[in-house]
């Protein structure tokens, strides 16, 4: 009998520790919050089943703090964001990674941590689906990851923006778009 590996999956959650501190940004959030609620529930249902979680977050220019600075000033409550980063904090045993640009993989250690993760396939989720979940799509499709995309877990500052990018990655990189309830690992 041949034994066969079961892949390894990843969540990954883009840019959802966020300020939301930039022109446009309430046309975000209007799709933003709704999604990191859809979010929320598929990272709890993927976590009783032991797929790891990564946080794949921007700095936003802040070079001199790192992922749980980012967290205290994006839950305040003077934030912008402060609902979307309450919904998604991360818990002790996730992973994080802080990029300087659009790619979760650009000068990042995320292609690193996959390997030793062993991870074969990808779920991403985050903001903004027409920008950096778009770009992080492309980049793992290059170094041969399977996609998985939840689209009521991408968000983009409009409707027409976000269903663009989901077309892009479903077309053009393969991935499998599909609402979150169907996401079965």
């Amino acid at each position: 009998m041949i034994r066969t590996v079961a892949p390894r999956i990843a969540l990954l959650l883009i840019d959802v520790i966020n300020d939301f501190d930039f022109p446009g940004n309430e046309s975000l959030l209007r799709f933003a919050l709704p999604a990191a609620r859809n979010i929320a529930r598929l990272r709890s249902k993927l976590k009783k089943r032991g797929i790891p979680v990564i946080y794949v977050n921007d700095n936003f220019g802040r070079w001199q703090s790192d992922f749980r600075q980012q967290i205290d000033r994006c839950s305040s409550a003077e934030c912008a964001g402060y609902e979307v980063a309450r919904l998604l904090l991360p818990s002790a045993d996730d992973y994080f990674v802080l990029k300087p640009k659009h790619s979760g993989f650009y000068s990042t250690s995320l292609e690193v941590l996959l390997g030793y993760l062993g991870v074969d396939t990808l779920i991403l989720t985050g903001f903004a689906g027409d920008i950096c979940v778009l770009y992080t799509a492309n980049d793992a499709y290059m170094r041969d990851f399977k996609l998985i995309v939840p689209s009521d877990c991408v968000a983009s500052e409009s409707g027409a923006k976000n269903r663009d990018a989901l077309a892009q990655m479903k077309d053009r990189l393969k991935a499998r778009v599909v609402l979150s309830k169907s996401v079965g690992c």
